[in-house]
């Protein structure tokens, strides 16, 4: 019978967290288990990698779901609300994200851990672009540049987590995420609008 586990995979990211903190992605597997109370033999029957372990503390596994939602979308329910709803699930996960993924990019261009993001903002671009092409095949929504379409969607988002979360001011009060996806939509659906 195996023994129980004593420590949660919870408690392995948190200690692995502190230690890319200090260290960045130069942090070594075995600071990581010393800070956790384990073995390295442990660290690596939960996560098979530095790179497994790093992805976790970050978030990166959950990054794209709503990319996933958005396009399982396609042909159903109403085209515009389709697009609110990838838009707060982008905003909410983004959030969560920012602050891990920037202790990735404080380490520079050496982190390894670049090279596997693979551009996320241009594979989000294209699968916002994606989604409006099917649905501008199914006549769901008017002939348009789905991918001019997609960088203007994805443009608001992306300079309201960077105004809202890396620089916010200090003399207002933040906008709600609600108001910034009603707002661009008010301004994007007249031109998709079938």
């Amino acid at each position: 019978m195996a023994r129980p586990r004593i420590i949660s995979d919870e408690q392995i990211t948190a200690a692995a967290r502190e230690v890319f903190l200090e260290h960045g992605f130069s942090a070594t597997t075995a600071e990581i288990a010393r800070r956790a109370g384990i073995s390295e033999g442990t660290l690596f029957k939960r996560f098979p990698s530095k790179e497994d372990i790093f992805e976790e503390v970050v978030g990166l596994r959950e990054a794209s779901r709503w990319c996933e939602h958005l396009n399982a979308q396609v042909g159903q329910g109403d085209v515009r609300r389709n697009l609110e709803r990838a838009a707060l699930e982008l905003l909410e996960v983004a959030a969560r994200l920012l602050p891990n993924l920037m202790l990735m990019l404080s380490r520079g261009q050496a982190n390894p851990m670049l090279m596997k993001l693979e551009h996320p903002m241009r594979k989000d671009t294209q699968a916002v672009a994606s989604y409006l092409r099917a649905e501008g095949a199914l006549g769901r929504i008017r002939p348009v540049d789905a991918d001019i379409a997609a960088l203007l969607w994805m443009g608001a988002m992306t300079q309201y987590l960077h105004l809202e979360h890396l620089m916010p001011d200090p003399q207002r009060p933040p906008i709600d995420t609600g108001r910034l996806v009603r707002g661009v939509m008010d301004v994007l659906w007249p031109g998709l609008e079938p």
